[in-house]
This record gives C-alpha cells, structure tokens and sequence, in this order.
C-alpha cells in the first residue's frame, strides 16, 4: 500500500510516496545518510553552495554504487567459477 511521506534533505522537505513500510524505512535510512554526508560538506566547504554540495554527495554516492556493481559483478564470476570447479570435481567422482 502506498503511504505518501515527507523527507526533509538539505532543510528541505520533499513529498514522496512509500510503496511499502520497508521502502519508506529505506527511503528514511537513505535521507539520513544524505543529510550526515551533507552536513559534513557543510562544515567542509562553507563557502559552497547548497547545490555545489549536494552535488559532491551525489557523485560520491553514484561512485561507491557504481564500484559495489562493478565488486558484484566480479564476485558472481568468481562464484559462477567455483561452481563450476565443484561441478567438475564432482563428475569425476562418479
């Protein structure tokens, strides 16, 4: 059931909607961080905009996404590897 949601990032309050209780823990979880990561920019680059900032969060969030896709993508390798490692190992032994 959708729920629609308020979050606030960066002092500013967005509408959203929650598509289950568990989206919305995940959607709050996830402004959370976005706030942590923008407050420490804050103390950073007082100088910069409220955008310039964001924008930093977004980029080093779009980084680590994009470095944990590339390490799963290697991990399913490694593990499609082993499997069939013990595939073979175990058609021998038959």
């Amino acid at each position: 059931m959708a729920q629609n949601i308020k979050l606030k990032i960066a002092g500013i309050e967005y509408p959203m909607v929650a598509n289950s209780p568990e989206m919305e823990e995940t959607m709050r979880t996830a402004a959370d961080e976005i706030n942590r990561k923008f407050n420490s920019y804050d103390l950073k680059y007082p100088d910069k905009t409220t955008l310039d900032k964001l924008i930093i969060v977004t980029l080093n969030e779009t980084v680590n996404r994009i470095a944990c896709q590339k390490k799963m993508q290697q991990l399913g390798t490694e593990a499609k590897a082993l499997q069939e490692d013990v595939e073979a190992y175990l058609a021998k032994l038959k």
